[in-house]
């Protein structure tokens, strides 16, 4: 049994004419009537009774029918569901993201693609720059969401934003009312950092910009999580600098102040394997995440 055939015999019980089901079908009448008259031969059954004036199902018929609607049905959602894989939309995909990315621009990402596509299913989870490398690299992660990370052989990396830099100060330090500090301002301050070894880039990153103001960044207390460096900064333990979305948390005694500097900006990039560029999923992340609208604004 073919599912062209069923078709075919679907077509003539639903109408209970030849000619009207072979207008719906798109083929000639004779041809049709010679598919069902095989189909009828193949299942050694009649499906039809025929007089000059009507077209009756026998009991055969009405069963094949009930039996036949359902076969279609599902190999119709089979076929659907393929269609939706092989482009993307469907399916569960790895993504990894900096704890820095979790407040605003992981969750803009999942919902622009939980409008376009609800049928993918997104596997969140959340590690370090470093360590999310290394599982796109092995294959464990399909696509990561990552801070200061340049082009590298065999990896795929597109930028989605150049995010502010910001400081993170005691609503009683001298700074905390200002529009805007500049980083040579921040010389000899006691700095709240996170350790080098759990997050190096993004570290570098910010020790690099101390020193092109002219100052060398020296840790007074480390935490690990950006909360905690805040909770500490609420405290007027020291100050820390993180990027801008971070300013979504808001502590009592905690203020928020602009870097004026132009270099202090963080770039948060997507990164894929090479190879895996073109798999449908990924392909479908990458597109929407290019055009999902975060807003890091303080």
């Amino acid at each position: 049994m073919e599912l062209r055939q069923l078709r075919y015999f679907v077509a003539v019980a639903e109408e209970m004419n030849f000619r009207r089901a072979a207008e719906r079908l798109h083929i000639a009448q004779p041809a049709l009537s010679q598919q069902i008259s095989k189909f009828e031969h193949e299942l050694r059954t009649e499906l039809f009774r025929r007089t000059t004036r009507r077209v009756e199902l026998t009991d055969s018929g009405r069963v094949l029918l009930v039996e036949g609607r359902r076969v279609l049905a599902e190999a119709d959602h089979a076929l659907a569901a393929v269609t939706h894989a092989a482009h993307g939309e469907t399916g569960t995909l790895r993504v990894g993201f900096v704890s820095s990315a979790a407040l605003s621009i992981v969750p803009a990402i999942a919902l622009a693609l939980r409008e376009s596509l609800p049928g993918l299913h997104l596997d969140l989870r959340e590690a370090t720059t470093d360590d999310q490398l290394e599982s796109v690299g092995e294959g464990r992660l399909d696509v990561a969401i990552v801070r200061e990370v340049e082009p590298a052989p065999g990896l795929t990396v597109r930028p989605l934003l150049r995010e502010r830099l910001i400081v993170a100060v005691h609503e009683a330090h001298p700074l905390a009312d200002r529009g805007s500090i500049g980083l040579a301002e921040l010389a000899g301050e006691r700095f709240l950092v996170f350790p080098r070894s759990r997050v190096s880039r993004l570290y570098d990153h910010i020790a690099y910009l101390c020193h092109r103001a002219g100052f060398r960044l020296e840790a007074t207390q480390e935490a690990v999580q950006f909360p905690t460096l805040l909770g500490l900064a609420a405290a007027n333990t020291g100050i820390t600098i993180v990027p801008e979305s971070l300013s979504a948390l808001q502590l009592p005694g905690l203020r928020y102040v602009p870097i004026s500097d132009a270099e202090a900006l963080s770039v948060v990039s997507v990164v894929c394997r090479a190879d895996r560029e073109t798999a449908p999923q990924v392909a479908k992340f990458l597109e929407i995440a290019a055009t999902a609208p975060v807003n890091v604004a303080s």
